[in-house]
């Protein structure tokens, strides 16, 4: 019963991580693309 509950607590910090991954990534999308914008609108 112990490992059951363990082994869920693992799975569920590894989807934590991983949200928390994607989360970070889609962040530093969203400010490249933002710089992107700017840069193109300031040479444009």
């Amino acid at each position: 019963m112990k490992k059951e509950k363990e082994q869920a607590k693992r799975q569920h910090d590894k989807g934590e991580i991983f949200v928390k991954i994607m989360a970070g990534i889609l962040a530093i999308l969203m400010v490249a693309g933002t710089g992107a914008t700017l840069i193109y609108v300031l040479i444009g």
